[in-house]
Order: C-alpha cells, then sequence, then structure tokens
C-alpha cells in the first residue's frame, strides 16, 4: 500500500516539525520514491545514479537540525554540503505540496463526551490547525533555505499552497450507533469536520465506469481481516438517510476523500451524539472483497443497506464512490414509497414588476439549485414534493464554457484532467438548506439530449398528458457522450433514466424485480396524483429538448443541422442549451402567473420548481449555466 502521510502531533516550531514522527515518515517515503526512480534510470547514466543514491541515503532529520544550529560562519565553512542538503528538502517540499497526500488530524471527543465544543467550534479549530500547520511549513522552508543562502530576491511563498489535503476533526468511532455485526468499524475514527484543500487535481487509475452497481444474493463485506487502522470513514447526510462511507488509506482510494466532502452535505453531529443508526455503509477499495462482490445487499436482520467496491484499479475512480452512494440512497427512497429522480432541480424565486395592485412582470430574481444530479419526490400528501441530495457537482468539464471554469476556479476538486475526454470537478453549487428542505414541484421534463429543434420553434413541450409525458420518462432515450460503457453517438434507452439502480433493461427485463415492484406501486401513486394536478394546471409534464448531443448523433444528418440553425456539429453542443434555457425562462415565467393567480393574494414573489430528468450528459447542468448567464444572476 503506496503511504499517505497522516499528521496527529501537534507542533510550534521548525525543530520540533523537524523532529516530529510524520516528518521521519514522509523523508523516508520521499528518499524511497526517489530512489526507486533513480534505479529505473538506463545504464548510460548509472554512475550518477549512484552516486544520488549514495547522498539521499545519508539525508537525515539531524543533517536538517543541525543546519538551524549552525552559525553563518559554520555554514559557510560547509556551504556546498548544507546546500545539497536543503536543496534535496526542497525537492520534498514541492513533492508534499504537489504529489503526496496528506491528512491532519485532531481527536473532538469533547464534541460529544463534554459538550464543551460544537460543531462550529470544531470546524473553526479545524480550519485554524490547517493554517497554522501550512505557516509552519513555509516557515520551515524559509529558515532552511536562508540559512544557506538560497532564498535571494523576490519571495513567492504566497502561491504555495502547502496546507494538507484533508484537515479533519474525527471523534472515537465508538460513540456510534453500529448494529453489533459490523462492531469492527466502531475501531475507525468517524470525521465530523473537515478543510479540504482545492484547486487539486487529483490522477486516479480509472476515469469512466463502465461496471454496474446492482444487488447482490449475500453480504459482500467481510470483516474477519479488517484492519481499521487502514480506513477512514465519512459519515454523510445523503437526502433522508445517513449513510457512512469508509475508505481505504491506500492512494488510487484515498484521494476520493476531499470529492465526497465537496459533494454531499456532512451528517449532524447531533444525530451521531443522539445514537442515530446509520442507515447505510459503503465500503469503497476493499482489499479482501473479490471481483464478484461489487454492489449492494439489504441486511434485512439489521435493518442496513451495504454497499462495496473491491480493490481494483480499474474500479478507482470517483464514479464508483459517488454513484454507489446516491444507489443507496434511491434503494432506501424507493423501499420508503418515495422516487428517486436522476435529474437537475432548481427553484425559481419569481417576483412581478409594478405597482401595488397592479398584475406586474415577471422577473427571475434567484436560482437556487435543488440538486444537480440526483432527488426524490415524496408522495405521501396530496402533492409531489421534492428533495436533493448533493450540495455539489460533479461536473464534466467537456460541455462548460470557459467562463463557467474560470466561475469553479478555488473552489473545486478535480479528477484525471490531463486525459483529456470526461475531465470532471466537483464544485459546491448549492447549500444543505436548500438540499434538506421539500419544496412542492411546479414542472417536471425529461430531457432529450439528440432530437433536433427547428430555429423560431419551443424546445419545450411541458404540457403533455400525464399518460404521454410518463412514456418519455419509461423510455429514457439519450445519446451518450462516452464517460461510461457506451460508444460516444450512440444513442440508448435506460428506464425513468436510470435512477440508480437500473431496474429494466432495454429488454424490459426486471433486474431487481422486488425493488421494480415497489417502484411501479409508487409510480402508479404519482400517476394519480399527477394527473389531478395536471388538469388544475398545478403540474406541467413534458419534455426539453437540449439537443446537447445532437451534433455527434449519427441519425442527424448534416443536412438537418443547417435547417435547424447549426453550421457545423461543435457548434450544437454550445448553442443548443441557450435556446433550451431562454425557452425555459419564458416557461418558468409563464408558470408563476399562473401559480400566482390560483394563490389567495397577490404574493410579490412566487417560488417555481422545475426538476429536468436526464443521465449523464443531457443538458442538465450545461443548461442550468446558460440560465445563470443569462439572467445575469452572477459576476464573473
Amino acid at each position: 500500500m503506496e503511504q499517505i502521510l497522516e499528521i496527529r502531533e501537534g507542533c510550534n516550531t521548525p525543530e520540533q516539525l523537524i523532529k516530529s514522527l510524520p516528518f521521519s515518515r514522509f523523508l523516508k517515503q520521499y528518499k524511497i520514491e526517489f530512489i526507486d526512480n533513480l534505479d529505473n534510470r538506463g545504464e548510460r547514466h548509472q554512475n550518477e545514479a549512484m552516486h544520488k543514491v549514495s547522498f539521499i541515503k545519508n539525508v537525515s532529520a539531524r543533517n536538517l537540525l543541525n543546519i538551524l544550529a549552525l552559525s553563518d560562519e559554520e555554514v559557510a565553512n560547509d556551504s556546498e554540503r548544507c546546500r545539497n542538503v536543503v536543496r534535496f528538502i526542497d525537492g520534498a517540499f514541492h513533492h508534499f505540496r504537489s504529489s503526496s497526500y496528506s491528512r491532519l488530524v485532531r481527536l473532538q471527543n469533547d464534541v460529544v463526551s463534554t459538550g464543551s465544543e460544537t460543531p462550529d467550534s470544531v470546524k473553526d479549530k479545524v480550519t485554524e490547525k490547517a493554517g497554522s500547520l501550512s505557516d509552519l511549513i513555509l516557515e520551515t522552508r524559509r529558515r532552511l533555505l536562508r540559512k544557506v543562502g538560497l532564498e535571494k530576491g523576490v519571495r513567492r511563498s504566497h502561491g504555495l499552497d502547502v496546507s494538507p489535503n484533508v484537515t479533519a476533526g474525527e471523534i472515537s468511532g465508538h460513540y456510534f450507533n453500529l448494529p453489533a455485526d459490523y462492531v469492527s468499524l466502531s475501531h475507525v475514527p468517524l470525521t465530523i469536520a473537515a478543510d479540504i484543500k482545492t484547486g487539486v487535481d487529483y490522477s486516479t487509475p480509472s476515469n469512466k465506469r463502465a461496471e454496474p452497481f446492482y444487488e447482490l444474493s449475500y453480504n459482500p463485506l467481510n470483516l474477519d481481516n479488517f484492519n481499521p487502522e487502514d480506513w477512514v470513514s465519512v459519515p454523510l447526510q445523503v437526502g433522508a438517510w445517513l449513510i457512512v462511507v469508509y475508505l481505504h488509506k491506500s492512494r488510487g482510494s484515498i484521494e476520493m476523500e476531499p470529492g465526497l466532502l465537496n459533494l454531499f452535505p456532512f451528517a449532524s453531529v447531533v444525530d451521531l451524539k443522539n445514537g442515530k443508526r446509520p442507515d447505510g455503509i459503503f465500503i469503497f477499495s476493499d482489499p479482501n472483497a473479490a471481483d464478484h462482490d461489487l454492489g449492494y445487499f439489504w441486511d434485512k436482520d439489521n435493518d442496513i443497506l451495504v454497499g462495496l467496491v473491491p480493490d481494483r484499479d480499474e474500479l478507482k475512480y470517483f464514479g464508483y464512490c459517488k454513484k454507489p452512494v446516491l444507489t443507496l440512497h434511491n434503494v432506501l427512497a424507493i423501499r420508503k414509497g418515495e422516487i428517486p429522480l436522476h435529474c437537475g432541480c432548481t427553484r425559481y424565486l419569481v417576483r412581478f414588476d409594478g405597482e401595488e395592485g397592479s398584475e406586474g412582470e415577471p422577473y427571475i430574481s434567484e436560482m437556487l439549485i435543488k440538486a444537480d444530479d440526483m432527488g426524490r419526490i415524496s408522495i405521501d400528501g396530496d402533492k409531489p414534493i421534492f428533495y436533493g441530495t448533493e450540495t455539489g457537482a460533479f461536473a464534466c468539464l467537456d460541455g462548460f464554457s470557459e467562463q463557467a471554469k474560470l466561475q469553479m476556479a478555488g473552489r473545486e476538486v478535480g479528477y484525471n484532467q490531463d486525459t483529456g475526454s470526461n475531465a470532471r470537478q466537483i464544485v459546491p453549487v448549492t447549500e444543505d438548506i436548500e438540499v434538506m428542505s421539500g419544496n412542492p414541484l411546479d414542472v417536471l421534463l425529461y430531457m432529450n439530449n439528440f432530437e433536433l429543434v427547428e430555429e423560431g420553434k419551443t424546445t419545450v413541450s411541458a404540457s403533455m398528458s400525464v399518460d404521454e409525458a410518463i412514456g418519455h420518462f419509461r423510455l429514457g432515450e439519450r445519446v451518450a457522450a462516452g464517460s461510461t460503457h457506451t460508444h460516444r453517438g450512440a444513442k440508448e434507452s435506460s428506464y425513468w433514466a436510470n435512477p440508480f439502480p437500473l431496474l429494466l433493461d432495454e429488454n424490459g427485463t426486471e433486474l431487481h424485480p422486488e425493488l421494480y415492484q415497489q417502484f411501479v406501486k409508487n409510480e402508479e401513486k404519482f400517476i394519480a396524483m399527477a394527473k389531478t394536478m395536471v388538469d388544475n394546471g398545478d403540474l406541467h409534464l413534458g419534455v426539453a429538448h437540449s439537443q446537447l448531443m445532437a451534433g455527434v448523433y449519427g441519425d442527424n444528418s448534416d443536412e438537418d443541422l443547417t435547417r435547424c440553425g447549426y453550421h457545423d456539429r461543435d457548434e450544437v453542443e454550445q448553442l443548443a442549451p441557450v435556446r433550451l434555457a431562454e425557452d425555459l425562462i419564458d416557461l418558468i415565467k409563464e408558470v408563476a402567473i399562473e401559480k400566482r393567480k390560483h394563490s389567495t393574494g397577490k404574493s410579490e414573489e412566487v417560488s417555481i420548481t422545475v426538476a429536468l430528468v436526464g443521465d449523464s450528459r443531457t443538458g442538465k447542468s450545461e443548461t442550468a449555466e446558460k440560465m445563470e448567464g443569462i439572467l445575469g444572476l452572477q459576476l464573473i
């Protein structure tokens, strides 16, 4: 297992830092990697490599402490050797900030045991510790460079981010109310607060999803050889459910931690203190699991959902973290009688111009994202209520403008930007309160990303009958972008846009019969509710044509593209979402006027919740970005 650097000690001076156990561990690992690299040199340069290896083996923390303790005269007498040591350590410094993975961990049991700490105070302390460590590392580097005369001219420290990848506040896992059969997991400390380094891009062994995450007939988690020291745990509040993720500390796996922390809300510390049991647990990169253990299992005896991804390079991709976590959410939602939606959902606040007593012209004052990729509708009452899951977006950069990418800068955690196709960034897009609070659903549209629409004609059909609209959701057609196993430009069909897990295959075979039958019952209840609401004008169903992949869809001829106003195929991906964005803005204003008329009194503000259902690259995020630009709600 390639080592990560975990720092639990507190240091206040450069000398203390150099004497610390984490520094010794890091220096040892850096020397090993450096020597391994030199050993792979060709025979032509073996002599240089041999002498360099001999020098590296003799570098130690004691050398650095001695340099700091030497007088200027003593340094001058041995200047070349001292400079060589400091140059080597400076290389280690740059490796630390660019290529290593570090976690600064502070134990925060007082949050639970004495109540003297609060979640906010822990968060403040975590951030303070991250900043203090970064400052201390920079100070240590400056002192060493200055001591040997290598810090001349311009100082560039403000561009050097040496904060840990993750700084975590943890409590003992024994405070967590796990079922008895899972007691081994209680030995893993539980993360309750974190500060993550952003503006980082991680390279993972894989950058696509190919394998399905389906239900298993047995529990894939075997805890007989479980070593708690090899794992970190992250409790997440995914919709209405507490799902705890256990990540293996090996490189290629641990890099998923900052992505998860930038994507999902943290679980409530209050819930953990009050003994709430987890609804699901997810094990990522289990070295003791076999290939066939990929999937999830409903542990009926313990009333818990268990998901697992084995330790395989082809599965070390953030999509194998995000999708399984959302799959657990969706299974729990279906079992509860709700409908998970693979969708983007935004709540629009519409206000009205004009003097008091007049109708006034509507205008959109705010766009509040409720879901970037997944949500659910509760159908317990007399109308569907929408809830989200993620506070962040796992955005594919292929379809975003340079302006949008600039807006993400500084908040993002990236993956595999050097691969070109399917490079991704996770960026926060909304707040916990918006995701967790429910709002009545006003518009539900299926995203068609391949059918062309002629200029001058609307890209939105929002007045369909319920049966016609439901037919589009069940068919779930889209053209793929190539980010999964489906070939780029190929059309595929997935029932309800693949609400994780896929319930029916393209031939209509029930892949998860029990879950599918429950979903059908939920769907029937929703259809009955929707018919009443559509008849009353309280719900709009239909199809939105993003045309996002129409340019790569083979069945669209060049003549078709020209007829619909596009000069070439590449132009479609950038211009088509703008057309949909304009039409959606018009629709939202129309619905707001209707809703205002149906309400008692003339409210100054109307909330319109719009869900756009579709699988990957159907244009959900791209259209939202264009709408934001058109409405001018962000200043870049």
